[in-house]
């Protein structure tokens, strides 16, 4: 049955959910018009309604589960650990190995400090600048997401109608407290010489720059080699540390994104990945950095804890996922998104509409344009441009695959070329439908 069937078991769900949560839902990332079908179930690449539909899961909860549903290493990880016990006010084992794992991978993880989620790694990395530099101020790349943290948010969802000719602090919502945007200078990714001058003009006020070197909104492209060794360099020159939020970008490499662009940041943020499914999140850096969070010589300067924080649940899930991830696991998983841009740029082509699709390693991005992508503001679409994202999410989405809203896929690394088959057989008719193709108005 569809799930939009006024008999289907996803509509009486939403039903109950009218009454339950604000909008009908409680994560509004996945959300979709008039309502979503509910899952059920997971297993490898695919995922199961409550109508019992099977689609194919790019979306892979937006980033988290690069090896997939219910792999067996994991589960069976996280069931003999629920048998054991689910939290404890004292630390485990569990974190030395996960944590040890972790900094074992890179070498500026000198120390490393676990969070719940990769929102509260982002903010926890932010204080503890502050708290190293005594300064206050951030800088940020315009429109990258970097979670829900105030300082963070700062400037995510600038529009047109707010942006300014020069990248201008705006509010994530209103009411955001004016000393918050205050507190944030924003810059154009990719863009030196603007950079340059907005840096070189908050002279020794800046505590860090914040940076995803992968953003999804310049479409999951790595930001340029010398813009990123500019703000590398700029950070020592003002004093300030350079933060990497990697909390996708870390699916890039053996050793994340750092890694693979060779750039040493002083802090990064963590987090999707390195839970194996489970809730989870993690600063690392410098040793001296992190020693505001204390050490066998000094009280913390900047405290941090969480009842959920280390949970062994969550340690070994994510054990088992990063043990799995060794270099084998990145070299599929760069041909699979090899394969499937190629093929989705195929299709662009045999269609004749103005698309593109941009990714590095496991991630892609499909655009309803054809621009080029050097920043968000080329990145950003018109409302007509969403209102055929919309159209494609959906059409795909009747033929059982889904991307995410904005036209992201996450692959894992238990997918093979030939499980990305229907994607691409769906492509041409989502395409047309979306941008209203001549072929489309022919046939119906």
């Amino acid at each position: 049955m569809h799930w939009t069937s006024p008999e289907s078991r996803s509509r009486a769900l939403y039903e109950r959910a009218r009454h339950i949560f604000p909008g009908a839902n409680t994560r509004q990332q996945v959300w979709m018009a008039p309502y979503p079908p509910y899952l059920v179930s997971g297993r490898g690449p695919s995922v199961t309604d409550a109508d019992g539909n099977r689609y194919l899961d790019l979306t892979g909860n937006l980033g988290v589960l690069i090896h997939g549903h219910a792999h067996p290493l994991i589960t069976a990880a996280i069931a003999d650990q629920i048998g054991r016990g689910t939290c404890f006010a004292l630390p485990t084992e569990a974190e030395l190995r996960l944590g040890g794992l972790l900094c074992g991978r890179v070498p500026g993880f000198e120390r490393l400090r676990f969070t719940n989620t990769g929102s509260e790694a982002v903010a926890v990395a932010l204080r503890a600048a502050r708290a190293f530099t005594g300064r206050s101020r951030i800088a940020r790349l315009e429109g990258v997401y970097h979670g829900s943290d105030d300082v963070a948010a700062v400037s995510s969802s600038s529009t047109p109608a707010n942006w300014g000719e020069e990248p201008a602090s705006t509010a994530r919502y209103p009411g955001m407290p004016p000393a918050i945007l205050e507190q944030v200078r924003v810059l154009p990714a990719n863009d030196i010489a603007t950079t340059q001058r907005l840096l070189a003009a908050e002279g020794d006020s800046l505590a860090a720059i914040l940076v995803d070197p992968v953003p999804a909104r310049c479409g999951f492209e790595p930001l340029r080699g010398d813009y990123l060794a500019l703000l590398r360099e700029a950070s020592r020159r003002h004093g300030a540390l350079l933060i990497f939020d990697e909390v996708i970008a870390f699916r890039l490499g053996f050793s994340g994104a750092q890694g693979r662009l060779g750039i040493d940041p002083d802090l990064t943020a963590l987090g999707k990945i390195i839970g194996g499914g489970m809730p989870i999140g993690a600063v690392a850096g410098r040793e001296d950095v992190m020693a505001v969070f204390g050490n066998e010589r000094e009280a913390a300067r900047v405290p941090t804890s969480g009842t959920f924080t280390a949970n062994p649940v969550s340690m070994v899930a994510g054990e088992a996922a990063m043990s799995l991830l060794d270099m084998t696991a990145f070299e599929h998983l760069e041909r699979l998104g090899d394969f499937v841009r190629a093929g989705v740029r195929g299709v662009i082509g045999q269609v004749g509409v103005p698309a593109q699709v941009t990714g590095v390693g496991s991630l892609f991005l499909l655009h309803p344009h054809d621009r080029p992508i050097l920043d968000y503001r080329s990145y950003h679409r018109s409302p007509a441009e969403t209102e055929v994202m919309a159209r494609l999410h959906r059409h795909l989405l009747e033929q059982r695959v889904l991307l995410t809203p904005a036209g992201s896929g996450f692959l894992a690394s238990v997918m093979h070329p030939e499980d990305l088959e229907p994607f691409l057989a769906a492509l041409p008719k989502a395409l047309e439908i979306a941008f209203d193709h001549p072929l489309t108005r022919s046939t119906t």
